[in-house]
Order: structure tokens, then sequence, then C-alpha cells
């Protein structure tokens, strides 16, 4: 192993920390704000609506993130009309493509999380609110949604993770994320491994840290479910 090398460019993997964290907060943000009200007008069972929701999360949970962010990137630059547009300003940027395909792939897993959840609550938490005279708008944001946030919290923390793994198809259109940073120091050097395994660390110790983050959070929103200690 080349570790003067890996520290000489340890400011090339601190970039491509803070990119990779960029890109992963922001799809996540975005993701959410798309989950959101998909999941809810899924559980509604509105008979155009619903197909139009559920076609959406069959193709972006069937099809490969690489794919989603190929056709994004290469795909709609193809059409003179889009060029030609105010759209151009935005999707001439590889940050922007990989952004708008990776926000719209972890929706479609977010939704389906945040839909199970909220078909998960108990039917005596929905009656206890109708008696005491909820509005069903009132009911969700008092009662569902912030329910349905606790069950969903261990899955979403797994697509918190997925999506930072996912994130490295970035790297494949010129976007200098960790991997990026990898795959630039082997290419220099003409090294076999060494970027890569610090990528690979690097993308652990991430892991590491989410995971631990999820955990905290999960016992504290949960701290009401577990039995109280005896003496």
């Amino acid at each position: 192993m080349r570790f003067d090398l890996i520290f000489k460019h340890a400011d090339m993997f601190i970039d491509g920390i803070v990119m990779t964290l960029e890109l992963t907060v922001a799809s996540l943000a975005i993701g959410m704000l798309i989950a959101m009200p998909v999941a809810v007008l899924r559980t509604m069972r509105l008979p155009y609506i619903d197909a139009v929701l559920r076609g959406y999360v069959f193709v972006f949970r069937g099809t490969p993130m690489l794919v989603q962010t190929y056709l994004v990137y290469y795909g709609l630059s193809q059409f003179e009309f889009i060029r030609d547009s105010f759209l151009w300003a935005v999707l001439r940027s590889p940050f922007n493509c990989a952004l708008i395909a990776f926000s719209l792939n972890t929706g479609a897993y977010t939704a389906e999380i945040l839909r199970g959840a909220i078909e998960a609550t108990p039917k005596g938490e929905i009656e206890a609110a109708q008696a005491i005279g909820m509005s069903p708008l009132r009911m969700l944001r008092r009662i569902v949604i912030p329910g349905a946030f606790r069950r969903a919290l261990p899955q979403y923390g797994n697509e918190v993770i997925l999506m930072l793994h996912g994130s490295t198809v970035a790297s494949i259109i010129t976007i200098q994320d960790i991997l990026g940073a990898g795959r630039t120091l082997n290419g220099k050097y003409y090294l076999a491994y060494e970027g890569l395994v610090t990528a690979a660390v690097l993308y652990l110790a991430l892991t590491f840290l989410i995971a631990g983050a999820f955990g905290i959070a999960a016992r504290h929103l949960q701290a009401h479910l577990r039995p109280a200690s005896t003496r």
C-alpha cells in the first residue's frame, strides 16, 4: 500500500467526502418531499392517481439507478428542444442530473417505506382520534404521520445507507465524489487498489456513523415502548 500517496492527496478525498455528503443529503431531502405526498395519496386508493403513482414507484424501484442516471445525463441532452429551453441550464450540470435521478429513485423507495408504516397505524389510534372529533387532516398530522415516522425509522436508515452507497454512480458522470477521488488516484499513479481501498474505508466509516445515528434516534423515539424497569 502506498500510504504516502494516499496522505499526499488527502485533500482530494476530503473534497470527495464533501461532494458525496452534499449529493446524498440533498437527494434524501428532495426524495422525502416527493415521498410524503406519494405515500399519503397511495394509502387513499384514489383510482387514477394511484395508478400513476404506482407506475412511478414501479419504474424507479424496478430499474437500476445507474440506468436512470444515464438516461437523465445522456438521454435528455439528445433532444434539441431541451437544449434550447430553460431546462438546459439545469441539465447541463452533472451534479444536477445526478441529483434529479437520485432524488426520484430514493423518493420511490421512501414512499413505499412510509406507505407501509402509515397503513400499519393501529386502528385504536385512529378510532381514538375520531372519537375526540379530529378532522382527517389533523389526525394525519398529529397521529398518523408521527407514528409512521417512528415505525419507518429502521427501514429508512437502511435506505439512507443504500443511498450513500448508490451515490458512487455519480463518479461515472464525471463527479468527483469519494469513489471518483479513488479512481483518480489510481489512474494518476497507475495503482491497482490504493484509491479503491481508501474509498471503501471512507464509505465504511460514513456507514458506521449513519447506522449509529439512526440507532440513537430509534432508541430515543421508541423509548416509550420499552417496558419500565422494575426494582
